[in-house]
């Protein structure tokens, strides 16, 4: 065991933030607008109308409390639900238009805003081939009920208005639609990565296993007649190597069936260049690293050890560019029973966790290649930390393994 000065030891924190109270804390908002414009509209008189106020009244609740639900429909149900919304919106300014052409009515502004928020939405996640349909329905829901009742020049400036208002939100709705596509196609990307990654560690684990194998039985055959007493040994070692690359490769190949691309080869790393990362940390300057490994760290499958080293390197990569003000980083594995905790904290100044970089995604995604889970965050004496927790799987025996 290698020891150095302890770390602090505050816990971090999950990626928690305002991020996440912000659909909810949107959603109440938007419920309380939309309310809102229904009694200002109430005020104004439009629904005292006989015959055509209470079917207003009744399209414009029904239309905002689908906008409030919306978050709960999916891809396909948001879209139809909204076209059904429009040609509804649709048939009442015809009925208003034949049964009340040249009347001077009060305009809504409840129904045009809910319309305008679900044409929002629908451009934005709803299953393309409604999208197709509904986005054009919605779009003369919203500007034709101005100038359904008489085409004057204030309900003609109404209308161009809510034009914009629904261009405004397509053009909104589309572009969040191809952020997402782009995001997904990044994360696809980081997948495959990972995954090459992987598949790169495995070959180089199975040569090496491969030639001591080679090397073993050539040895064992040549002094098979001279010193016989020898072989045994040299069978279970042999044996053992054989087994371990096995059970390696029964955890590992089952995460990369998806993964494709070419594989560019590199040294295999593992708990042993933990210490040369460190080492190297501090010999750049800067910040001083301390290293500290705890338990019996000799035995650790490959894909728990590279992917330990994966973490140390990724969060020593982060101080270097994040951490400002940092004096000092502690790294501590620890390897406890059947689970490794790898953790790396400083004490420079907190700072954001970035919802759009991949550093950490990408971390996590590694991470959870083998059942792990991965922790980052400010820590309470000052400072961040990542902290991941890897699975040890207990060591399969020999007849087993070759069984499987």
């Amino acid at each position: 065991m290698q020891a150095a000065d302890e770390a602090p030891t505050p816990t971090a924190t999950r990626e928690t933030g305002p991020s996440q109270l912000l659909p909810v804390t949107a959603w109440i908002l938007l419920g309380g607008a939309l309310v809102g414009l229904v009694v200002l509209d109430w005020a104004g008189g439009l629904y005292w109308i006989p015959y055509h106020g209470p079917a207003k009244l009744i399209g414009a609740l029904v239309i905002v409390a689908l906008a409030v639900v919306s978050p709960r429909l999916d891809s396909r149900a948001l879209p139809v639900a909204a076209c059904v919304c429009a040609v509804g919106s649709l048939c009442l300014s015809v009925w208003i238009h034949l049964e009340m052409v040249g009347a001077s009515q009060p305009l809504g502004f409840a129904e045009p805003a809910a319309l305008v928020w679900l044409l929002l939405l629908v451009a934005r996640r709803g299953k393309p081939s409604w999208v197709a349909l509904t986005v054009p329905l919605l779009g003369m829901a919203i500007v034709l009920r101005p100038v359904s009742v008489s085409a004057r020049q204030s309900t003609t400036i109404m209308a161009l208005l809510f034009a914009l208002a629904a261009v405004t939100a397509l053009g909104i709705g589309l572009g969040m639609r191809l952020l997402l596509v782009d995001r997904r196609r990044q994360a696809a990307a980081l997948r495959l990565e990972q995954r090459t990654e992987f598949a790169r560690d495995l070959h180089d684990f199975v040569a090496h296993h491969v030639t001591g194998i080679v090397v073993q039985a050539q040895g064992a055959q040549a002094i098979a007649g001279r010193r016989p007493e020898l072989v045994p040994p040299a069978l279970q070692r042999i044996e053992q190597a054989g087994s371990e690359a096995l059970t390696s490769m029964r955890h590992m190949v089952g995460m990369l069936r998806d993964a494709d691309g070419d594989v560019t080869l590199t040294p295999l790393a593992g708990i042993g260049e933990v210490r040369t990362l460190v080492e190297e940390f501090s010999a750049v300057g800067g910040a001083h690293a301390r290293l500290e490994l705890e338990g019996n760290l000799d035995d650790l499958p490959v894909e728990v050890s590279t992917t330990a080293h994966r973490v140390v390197m990724e969060a020593l990569t982060n101080v270097r560019k994040h951490a400002h003000g940092c004096t000092e980083v502690w790294v501590r594995v620890d390897r406890s029973g059947d689970r490794l905790t790898v953790r790396v904290s400083d004490d420079g100044r907190p700072r954001h966790l970035s919802q759009s970089g991949f550093g950490l995604k990408g971390l996590a995604e590694r991470v959870g290649l083998i059942g792990g889970d991965v922790e980052a965050g400010p820590v309470t004496a000052g400072g961040w930390a990542v902290e991941a927790t890897l699975p040890v799987p207990p060591a399969a025996s020999p007849a087993k393994a070759a069984a499987s």
